[in-house]
């Protein structure tokens, strides 16, 4: 039996971003580096028309600017927020064998880092490619963001959502967000009539709501809507058992070879 379609709460916490309002101040970035003590470096890029700071360690959110040609040939520019989405059932955690993330109640996917052993199997999970790597370390960990859960324990809204001047993200009980955000793009044809994050992955916390396609502003519209653990169930977690006997069937036969090996060794040495 697999695991089931949602973990959202009444007590999960999520943010809605209406990408609409983002006006790139990169406001956000800096409250994040500033609340987690993050080191600031200039790492943006240019990519086929995109301006973005790439995700890494050290930058746990970014904004991208994303020049779009529209079909009178004029161009707009829209941007969009990428951090850690916070998923319902995240595939990361599932993947940790060392506990290192852990899902809160709050719905904030949260790392310690005291427990990873930078093995990199939720790199390997993420569908959002956001989880980076400390690759210039000597002893190399995994890092994202946690969503402020300390902040969110407190009441208080992300340090990122906190520093935003013109209202783009709104902070609260994910199924409130998404009845405002349903309500929001009912009542406005220019919005495009999907809410990112809704289904994502089996949902996650952060959803988005656009006039834009989302293709176009760089999410990945491929992603499952299935809870990615649920694949882990199904074609690893359902042979666990199996595995797990084969295995301790075969060190006890180990062992016992070995036992007896040492019992003839022996025989041998007392017979001469």
């Amino acid at each position: 039996m697999g695991m089931s379609k949602s973990k959202m709460t009444e007590k999960s916490q999520g943010v809605l971003v209406d990408i609409t309002k983002c006006i790139g101040c990169d406001a956000c970035s800096v409250a994040c580096k500033m609340w987690n003590e993050n080191e600031f470096e200039n790492t943006r890029s240019h990519v086929q028309g995109r301006e973005t700071k790439n995700l890494d360690y050290k930058n746990w959110t970014n904004i991208t600017l994303h020049r779009i040609n529209q079909e009178d040939n004029s161009e707009v520019w829209r941007y969009s927020k990428f951090q850690c989405l916070h998923c319902d059932e995240p595939a990361c955690v599932a993947s940790c064998f060392a506990t290192a993330l852990k899902k809160s109640e709050s719905g904030a996917v949260v790392f310690y880092p005291n427990k990873c052993v930078g093995c990199r199997y939720c790199m390997l999970a993420c569908p959002f490619d956001i989880i980076k790597y400390e690759w210039e370390k000597t002893f190399p960990i995994i890092a994202k963001c946690h969503l402020c859960h300390t902040r969110l324990a407190k009441d208080q809204a992300p340090a990122c959502v906190g520093a935003c001047p013109t209202g783009v993200m709104t902070v609260g009980k994910k199924y409130e967000l998404l009845e405002l955000a349903k309500e929001t793009i009912a009542n406005d044809s220019n919005y495009v009539q999907h809410i990112y994050g809704e289904n994502e992955a089996g949902g996650t916390g952060w959803m988005y709501i656009s006039d834009t396609p989302f293709e176009q502003l760089g999410f990945n519209t491929d992603v499952t809507t299935r809870p990615l653990p649920e694949y882990s169930y199904e074609y690893f977690q359902k042979y666990t058992t199996g595995i797990m006997i084969g295995w301790g069937t075969l060190l006890t036969a180990l062992y016992l070879f070995n036992q007896r090996r040492s019992t003839i060794a022996k025989e041998n040495k007392e017979s001469l």
